[in-house]
């Protein structure tokens, strides 16, 4: 069959090639062409544009940018018109994956959801168009399931992609990793400033304020694959800060605590266990609509799936130095780590355990023979 994909992030390209890992087991013949990244496009299939041209953060830069994503709704709507695929898969990317949709609609192709728009989060009656535009919906987050019940909405919850993702990880030899990026001995402290440049530019400086006042340990920050190394080097200021780059889960493998950035690397931490305090920080327009339309208690994934604080969230006003400083004490003290980890194999149980790619594949395709 023919499969139309669209992912517009790291994050969506991850679990998007595994889940079409998935989907060549059950159809070997499956034809792929996608919006995505480097780790779709080695599963095999047409790249039609990469995520690092998709990325645009926060309400602001939306509106500057607006131009340029009407354009690529205009030109993915004629090239899924011309692929004419069987089916179409919406990674996560709500603001483009929607409009998307309710055009596909329209057309008649079927559609699936996978790792659904946050309207759990902000924006709650966007599940009526969701209802309106989207034949099969697959969640990863087991409150979410209950929240499109609310709507009267069956969705299937499939458990948690990270899980799977993390575990085909190759283990790494410590002592040569340090070698390779010439770390010292010291315990490391990880810096996950984001992956957008708008988030470690607000992100990155804070975070690397901290070397002097812990000098027992190497910070080392966490490059995303949708960056230069030349733009974290107008941060690096210090040759006791050093940098790896795409190696985010082999860093966290060994890494004592860590610094994150709102988002799914909280989750991913927490999953590889160690301790940490997220953070964020966003332009002050944005921040102010944010806070209009966003609903929720915790904005870190850790705590919403726990229901309650179990890594401490420095967000906006309360991001500073000071701030940090004393968390990030905390953290290193280990009644504080013990209790986290402890809370982090709790969490692990909520998320359903392994297999959210291949239960999602069978699904997609039994949902789809059924429809026949």
């Amino acid at each position: 069959m023919k499969y139309y994909i669209i992912a517009g992030e790291a994050s969506g390209d991850l679990h998007a090639s595994n889940l079409m890992k998935a989907l060549l087991e059950k159809d070997p013949q499956a034809d792929f062409r996608f919006w995505g990244g480097d780790r779709m496009q080695a599963v095999g299939g047409a790249l039609v544009k990469h995520y690092k041209e998709l990325s645009f953060m926060g309400f602001a830069e939306i509106l500057i940018n607006l131009p340029t994503i009407l354009g690529n709704v205009k030109f993915c709507k004629k090239d899924i018109a011309r692929f004419q695929p069987d089916m179409l898969i919406f990674i996560d990317y709500s603001g483009f994956n929607l409009r998307i949709a309710k055009w596909a609609r329209k057309q008649g192709f079927y559609t699936n959801y996978y790792i659904s728009p946050q309207v759990w989060a902000s924006r709650a009656t966007r599940v009526h168009a969701i209802k309106r535009d989207i034949d099969a919906v697959f969640v990863i987050l087991p409150f979410v399931k209950d929240f499109y019940g609310n709507y009267n909405f069956h969705v299937d919850f499939v458990g948690h992609p990270l899980i799977d993702a993390i575990a085909q990880e190759n283990k790494i030899d410590e002592a040569d990793f340090r070698k390779q990026y010439d770390l010292n001995d010291k315990p490391i402290i990880a810096l996950l400033p984001g992956s957008r440049k708008q988030e470690i530019s607000a992100m990155l400086s804070v975070m690397l304020s901290l070397i002097n006042d812990f000098k027992d340990y190497q910070f080392v920050i966490a490059g995303a694959p949708s960056q230069k190394y030349e733009f974290y080097q107008t941060f690096i200021k210090g040759e006791h800060i050093k940098f790896v780059n795409n190696q985010t889960y082999a860093l966290l493998s060994i890494s004592t605590a860590a610094l994150v950035t709102s988002g799914t690397a909280t989750l991913e931490t927490a999953l590889f266990k160690v301790p940490q305090v997220v953070c964020y920080k966003a332009n002050s327009i944005s921040y102010a609509i944010a806070k209009r339309i966003i609903t929720l208690r915790f904005i870190s994934l850790v705590n919403l799936i726990m229901n309650r604080e179990v890594v401490k969230e420095l967000i906006q006003k309360k991001f500073t130095r000071e701030y940090l400083k004393l968390e990030l004490t905390k953290l290193l003290n280990e009644k504080t780590r013990n209790e986290m980890l402890a809370n982090y194999e709790v969490l692990e149980e909520k998320l359903g355990g392994a297999g959210a790619s291949e239960k999602t594949a069978h699904l997609i395709l039994q949902k789809f023979q059924q429809r026949k």
